[in-house]
């Protein structure tokens, strides 16, 4: 089950965010929260780990991009929550994404991890669906460009309302 372990107020280029921090017993995640989300149909980007894009500023994937088109669409709009898992590589970890490059271009992500001999997608979204729980959100409008994302979601028990694509350039997501 997840913890919350605790929450300061974050200023960001978008606007103010609450910042909460949360622990499952093994890694932490995040909450970004504007405005009242307990209710229906808020705007929700789950987003994993990508040190290359976020600390890297790397240009071999949209990760930093839909991060920033997720903070633009929740301020936009008043009020979202954005969750932040600690699941680099899909899930498999940083070794794994460096270790799938070769395999990339040609085969695509998911199945340049398996050529690389990791899951295709280790991630798991139950974190995502104890934080939205504690959070009091009844229902999402996921900001995604998958539809697996809201499939996996869906199966941890959230309800989807909808799914609204996040704009951005045509580089491969790993997030």
């Amino acid at each position: 089950m997840i913890k919350r372990l605790g929450e300061r107020s974050l200023e960001t280029k978008f606007g103010t965010f609450a910042e909460i921090l949360y622990y499952d017993g093994q890694r932490e995640s995040i909450a970004l929260v504007m405005g009242d989300v307990a209710g229906d149909d808020v705007l929700c980007r789950v987003h994993s780990h990508c040190i290359g894009a976020h600390v890297f500023n790397s240009v071999e994937c949209t990760c930093r991009e839909e991060m920033e088109a997720a903070q633009s669409m929740v301020r936009e709009a008043g009020r979202g929550v954005i969750i932040w898992l600690d699941q680099e590589g899909k899930g498999n970890g940083h070794l794994a994404l460096i270790e799938s490059i070769p395999f990339k271009k040609e085969h695509g992500q998911a199945r340049a991890y398996e050529l690389a001999g990791y899951s295709a997608d280790a991630r798991s979204y139950k974190p995502a669906a104890q934080i939205l729980a504690d959070l009091q959100v009844r229902s999402i409008i996921l900001l995604a460009n998958s539809g697996s994302k809201a499939h996996d979601l869906k199966n941890e028990g959230v309800n989807v309302s909808k799914i609204h694509p996040l704009p951005v350039s045509s580089a491969s997501s790993n997030s």
